[in-house]
């Protein structure tokens, strides 16, 4: 090769990669849909590797179902009310070192879980310690014990595997490519089971103990929205193993928003843009690609367009075939249109002398009531108690949150919505006296929850909460992916995998991150 032509081809690759240098000094810009912790993240994220950002809520405050109020001293966690992924390679953890901002102060749940089942006294305690937690269980279901190893074994093998990044479901080669890399001999043996359901798993060891069945209903339906015989077995291996050390589910000091709140600060500090009170009203496209949101301010009511060149969606996936109208592509209105309902929450939020607490208290607990009722509709409450010190309440006082699954529509047709709600709050409150001390003398403050109020302060379709229900047909591989059908339109949040929790919507925003990050990559 002559030297002049050396020269040309070496000229002709300095040129690329100035351009490149020069594309990648251009920000492309950003607008998130929703200040849930999943667009948070997406954003802080986003803002931090040079993005502009701009994020929009028509909350008042940012946090989405991880977010708080405060009544006469008293700081309530609206939904969520623990979180996992705090330990170090934890998703937290990993995202609050990339953001180089502190976590925050947090203490073990320890156990994650006191869980009462009809008629029964003494609660099964799901302890931090692994050996401590299979003592516990081997007490409490004599027998089981082949199906928690199993679980253990799947946990250990997906959990090594998601530590690694994969993309799921995969839409394009390079989301095939970073599953490909992920897979290491012991994944492929979690492929034997991939359709099997938790209940195809007990039935496969021949367990039929009633008490056993309601305890995993119960605590899968705090997580993947359906009971034992519909959950996907692999999903349930984790959201029933991450309790367990190294992992661990944290309670977090002061409140839930704290969560938020640091991410607002990563976001600003890198000159990201966060507006609360402004709705988005629709996400247009063009040719197949996302061009930008009609932007509503509520205090004002002017609305604008806002270009963009990617749109993240932190909403239901039953809010984002809304927002794009008639642009929503046919066969995935048609897949949303055929999902199975889903959950509401009705929440009561009590402040209380610190007194109508047991001694030894654990900060969250579970309780059934008839094993013949259905989980829901004040059968079952999920209650979480604050602890002396913790910033949810005064000296002294302290707060209990109880909520039970309910159908949203019943609250939508309800031809008297004040009298239902003062009915399943009265029962709230009598089947809560059950275990704690609750009278006049002790309640200081009460408020209720119910889908309708959700609906008003998230925007979340009807009021739901969760996410879709991990059944097989829409867990993992086969769920709704962060790509979506549109060009540079993404989606974030509990509608897509992993699923619900603080954990899971932060990772669903790091994956989106991710895939952004590689469309700017420079082309062979």
């Amino acid at each position: 090769m002559d030297c002049a032509r050396c020269s040309t081809i070496l000229y002709n690759e300095v040129r690329k990669l100035s351009f490149f240098k020069q594309y990648r000094k251009m920000p492309q810009k950003v607008v998130v849909v929703g200040a849930g912790i999943g667009g948070l993240t997406a954003a802080a994220l986003l803002a931090h590797r040079g993005y502009e950002v701009l994020v929009l809520d028509q909350a008042l405050v940012p946090g989405g179902c991880a977010s708080t109020f405060k009544r006469q001293g008293f700081t309530f966690d609206v939904g969520a009310t623990q979180v996992a992924g705090l330990e170090p390679g934890g998703i937290h953890h990993r995202i609050f070192s990339e953001l180089e901002i502190d976590l925050p102060p947090a203490t073990f749940c320890d156990p994650a879980c006191a869980v009462y089942l009809p008629g029964e006294t003494e609660p099964i305690q799901v302890w931090r310690d692994p050996d401590r937690w299979k003592a516990e269980r081997q007490k409490q279901f004599p027998g089981s014990e082949p199906f928690w190893q199993l679980l253990n074994d799947l946990f250990r093998y997906s959990w090594q595997f998601q530590s690694r990044d994969p993309v799921l479901p995969p839409r394009n080669v390079w989301d095939l490519w970073q599953l490909t890399k992920a897979v290491r001999p012991n994944t492929l043996l979690t492929l034997p089971h991939t359709f099997s359901t938790v209940g195809d798993a007990l039935r496969g060891y021949g367990l039929n103990d009633r008490r056993l069945r309601t305890f995993l209903d119960l605590q899968l339906k705090l997580y993947s929205q359906v009971s034992a015989e519909e959950t996907a077995l692999l999903y349930a291996a984790t959201a029933l193993s991450v309790s367990q050390a190294p992992q661990g589910l944290f309670h977090l000091q002061g409140s839930m928003q704290v969560l938020s709140d640091r991410l607002v600060e990563a976001l600003e500090r890198d000159r990201g843009k966060l507006l609360m009170r402004h709705s988005v009203e629709r996400i247009h496209t063009q040719a197949g690609r996302t061009t930008g949101v009609t932007i509503r301010n509520q205090k004002t009511n002017e609305s604008w367009f806002e270009s963009a060149d990617h749109v993240v969606a932190n909403v239901t996936v039953q809010n984002l075939v809304e927002l794009l109208g008639k642009d929503a592509p046919q066969g995935y209105q048609r897949r949303v249109d055929k999902l199975p309902p889903a959950s509401g929450a009705f929440v009561i939020y009590l402040g209380v002398d610190r007194a109508a607490i047991p001694a030894d208290c654990p900060p969250h607990l579970q309780f059934l009531y008839d094993y013949e009722g259905a989980i829901g509709e004040n059968n079952s409450l999920f209650v979480s108690v604050s602890h002396e010190g913790d910033g949810r309440a005064p000296a002294g006082k302290a707060t209990i949150i109880a909520s039970s699954f309910t159908d949203t529509g019943a609250w939508k047709t309800s031809g008297d919505y004040e009298a239902m709600k003062q009915h399943y709050a009265e029962t709230a409150i009598a089947k809560l006296g059950q275990y704690f001390k609750l009278d006049p003398s002790t309640i200081v403050y009460q408020e209720s929850a119910t889908p309708r109020t959700f609906q008003r302060f998230t925007g979340r379709a009807d009021g739901i909460v969760g996410g879709i229900g991990q059944r097989i047909p829409t867990f993992g591989p086969f769920g709704f992916a962060n790509r979506t059908p549109i060009q540079q339109l993404w989606l974030v949040g509990d509608s897509t995998h992993p699923g619900e929790g603080t954990a899971g919507v932060s990772y669903s925003a790091l994956t989106v991150v991710r895939q952004i990050e590689a469309l700017a990559l420079p082309r062979a």
